[in-house]
């Protein structure tokens, strides 16, 4: 009895596994014959472009998160332009906080044959308080810095061809190299700093003669410990203008340029989210169409729905397995290639992400399918066995659609209080019915012209199925403009930098030169033949205070306008320099300043203002006699404000000239560096590499994104057009009873959708040409101008696309009339 009991239980537990396997086979073969891939690929963007934003999120986090103290490299920092206050040093020394100081600032590195800009770093014994600085000497690895040492970025010894015990001059000062620099503390967000560092101790600062006044000198003074001693030492000490205390929460505005990038991000993959999404929409309704008899004829025949449900969720597990799988992988390659424009924003090695992104992106993609596959798939389980013979016997369930508020009410719990999300969706939602819209008016004036058959039959086909010749034509309209967008928005950016750059413009700045050597050194170049600017002074203030108000009472936010939050380069002279338009006002021969006009606008001011400055612990004062405009894209010297002589001539100062330096000339810089070794020489090129660098990494991200974008409208694109041929069967099947033949059907058909393709890409043109033009013009502030060719060549790009997904449809579509 056991044994046959066992055989019994076997045999059920095979006929269960069995019935497993062929519902499986079953539910393989019906995603095959259904066509149900497009939903496989529209889910795989979706997932690839989440877990990518999202795993480039979370590394910027950390990023974000582990810069502020080890960036600070300290608890609290106070930074000014001057020296560090006696009075701020006897008040660290009266508490238990521990403190390390730094001084920075560029100067000159010579060996025997070579030279280089440097950012030098003198610090004491004690610095860094947070963070890692390792320095590699042939005795070993240290972490301090002590008197007569120098320690070198690893750049600078094949730059300057030298090795540990030779001997470099910075500035005034010769001193032999102790090792290399392997790591320093905090972390760099500049992808154009282009001096390598030097680490020197302050007891050797003054050997270097660049301490002189008006130079570019930044003192930092580092303190950790009790923060509500901090507290009360940073309410304790009376802060000049040029003065500042630096804290977490003061660092994190630099982390601007990684808040606009993944926006930017966001924003592009949120609308790849929506073309895939609309595709999972169509594809299901497609399959709806076509199954409805065959899900009323399986309940007539018995089926029960809890069988078909099972049925059905095995294919959409199947469908989000696949597209889990090759959207996780998708995503991990996108996010590499999205990271490669911050390669020099993001340190090295990077922090992982772990498996966050992966779960965000499959609940997102979640989210998103319950409506846009449980909507379809539900009115299919509930069609009736009747709708074998009688069509449309169904009753609408309306409590389905309510599977819409799962994705709408976490995006509105994220997004709530972000307007920008919510413009950019709805301007979307805008432009697809005003493509729509536009196209359905161009087909309904087409009517009045004399066509042929075949031509007015399309006609007519089209204007019947308004709406969804509006959503093909939209669809494809948008985007072929968001393709050629992205191209123009590139060839405009790239062709308005090598315009704005003219040929003679300089490559050199010296700056740092002494008042008493100026003269000498325009004589020099001169000598040397040449191109060069006039000199300018130039001194470092802040502007403190407008019409005798302070501004930081005139507006809330004053740190996040770069004219105030800072220190900038102010200039005098006798006149306005030639290539500044003065838009407004009279340059004036004394108590005058000129403003430029971007600073003007932001902070609202006008002729006849009174603006306060504060240079090196001293206020001056001028009115504004005229606001000028400056092409700031030149490379030429350009200053926010100039002043007239008499106002700034009797404050300390330092002199900045530009020149042009040939290649066949390249030796000249040397000779101008050993003569005067304490002016510092910037050039330009290099920081014009990393720019076009740069913008070549930025433009290879962004085509990857559109790509996305292409490969998504295309999947919709293609939905769309098998949706509405596989609608127009019985129609078809009419024609042919009716005598129309084979070709006469293929001609009408071509003719409908190459008017479609026509239209659609002369709207994208225009649509594209008028998207530019608001980019350059408000994004960039460049100008901009018409792209005739881009005319002709989406039409055309529109009808090779269309022309793909027809023929490989048009064996499908006509089979059944053969």
């Amino acid at each position: 009895m056991t044994k046959f009991g066992n055989s019994s239980g076997d045999n059920v537990t095979k006929k269960g596994l069995s019935a497993n396997r062929r519902m499986l086979r079953w539910s393989i073969e019906e995603i095959k014959h259904g066509q149900l891939w497009p939903i496989s690929i529209a889910l795989t963007l979706i997932i690839a472009c989440v877990f990518a934003l999202s795993a480039l999120g979370e590394r910027m986090e950390q990023v974000i998160t582990k810069q502020g103290r080890d960036a600070l490299t300290a608890d609290l920092v106070f930074s000014s332009s001057n020296p560090v206050p006696q009075t701020l040093f006897r008040a660290v020394n009266e508490t238990e906080l521990l403190s390390a100081s730094r001084v920075r600032f560029s100067s000159m590195a010579f060996s025997d044959t070579e030279m280089q800009l440097v950012e030098v770093k003198a610090v004491n014994s004690q610095y860094p308080l947070v963070g890692s600085l390792q320095l590699k000497s042939p005795g070993g690895v240290v972490s301090h810095v002590s008197p007569g040492e120098l320690w070198l970025d690893e750049r600078l010894f094949p730059l300057l061809g030298v090795s540990s015990g030779d001997v470099v001059t910075i500035g005034d000062a010769e001193l032999t190299i102790s090792g290399s620099i392997i790591q320093e503390p905090g972390l760099s967000f500049n992808p154009f700093r282009q001096m390598p560092a030097v680490y020197i101790h302050e007891t050797d600062i003054n050997k270097t003669g660049a301490m002189r006044p008006g130079g570019r000198v930044r003192f930092n003074l580092y303190l950790t410990g009790d923060s509500e001693v901090l507290e009360h030492l940073k309410e304790s000490v009376t802060l000049t203008p040029s003065d500042r205390w630096r804290d977490q929460e003061s660092t994190s505005r630099r982390n601007d340029m990684f808040e606009k990038t993944q926006q930017y991000l966001s924003l592009t993959v949120a609308i790849v989210i929506i073309m895939a999404a609309i595709t999972l929409v169509l594809t299901s309704q497609h399959y709806v169409f076509g199954r409805r008899q065959t899900i009323a004829m399986l309940k007539s025949m018995g089926a029960s729905k809890k069988w078909l449900s099972r049925w059905l969720l095995i294919q959409v597990s199947l469908l989000f397995i696949v597209g889990t799988v090759f959207g996780t992988i998708g995503g991990i390659g996108l996010e590499y290639l999205l990271r490669i424009p911050l390669t020099d924003l993001l340190p090295d090695p990077l922090p992982g992400y772990g498996g966050t992104p992966a779960l965000i992106s499959v609940i997102t993609c979640l989210l998103i399918g319950v409506p846009a596959l449980g909507i379809p798939l539900i009115t299919l389980l509930n069609t009736s066995a009747l709708n074998v013979m009688q069509k449309g016997s169904d009753k609408r369930n309306i409590r389905v659609y309510s599977l819409i508020l799962v994705p709408l009410i976490p995006l509105f719990l994220v997004y709530w209080n972000n307007s920008f999300v919510w413009i950019v969706l709805t301007g979307m939602l805008g432009v697809l019915i005003f493509l729509a819209g536009l196209s359905i008016i161009i087909i309904k004036a087409i009517k009045y012209f004399s066509v042929s058959a075949p031509m007015k039959l399309a006609i007519s086909r089209i204007s019947r199925s308004p709406l969804t010749s509006g959503i093909q034509f939209s669809a494809l309209s948008l985007s072929l403009m968001l393709l050629s967008v992205i191209w123009l928005v590139r060839t405009d950016l790239l062709d308005d930098w090598q315009r704005v750059i003219p040929d003679d413009a300089p490559n050199v700045f010296s700056i740092n030169i002494a008042p008493y050597e100026i003269a000498d050194y325009m004589q020099a170049l001169d000598s040397y033949r040449l191109l060069r600017s006039q000199a300018y002074p130039m001194i470092r203030g802040r502007l403190t205070s407008i019409n005798g108000d302070d501004v930081n009472t005139l507006y809330d936010n004053p740190r996040d306008i770069d004219s105030l939050s800072r220190e900038l380069n102010l200039t005098y002279g006798t006149s306005i320099p030639e290539r500044n338009t003065v838009l407004r006002g009279n340059w004036t021969e004394s108590d005058g300043v000129s403003v430029e006009e971007g600073v003007a606008d932001e902070l609202g001011l006008s002729v006849g203002d009174r603006l306060g400055f504060t240079i090196n612990s001293q206020l001056v004062s001028a009115t504004i006699n005229s606001v000028r405009h400056v092409e700031w894209r030149e490379m030429r010297p350009n200053f926010y404000f100039q002043f007239t002589p008499d106002v700034l001539d009797t404050l300390p100062s330092t002199w900045l000239v530009s020149f042009r330096v040939e290649n066949d000339k390249r030796g000249l810089m040397k000779q101008l560096s050993r003569r005067f070794p304490t002016v510092s020489q910037l050039d330009v090129r290099v920081m014009g590499d990393k720019i076009q660098t740069l913008l070549g990494q930025i433009i290879w991200s962004v085509t990857v994104l559109a790509a996305l974008g292409v490969i998504a409208g295309l999947l919709l694109i293609f939905t769309l057009l098998r949706l509405s041929l596989s609608q127009r069967q019985e129609e078809i099947r009419l024609y042919r009873t009716l005598g129309a033949s084979k070709k006469r059907i293929t001609y009408t058909i071509w003719s409908e959708y190459g008017l479609m393709a026509l239209i659609a890409g002369v709207i994208a043109s225009v649509g594209a040409d008028l998207c530019v033009a608001a980019i350059m013009s408000l994004g960039f502030d460049l100008e901009w101008s018409l792209h005739p060719l881009m005319w002709v060549l989406l039409p055309l790009l529109a009808f090779v696309i269309l022309w793909g997904a027809l023929n490989s449809l048009f064996s499908q579509l006509l089979y059944p009339v053969r």
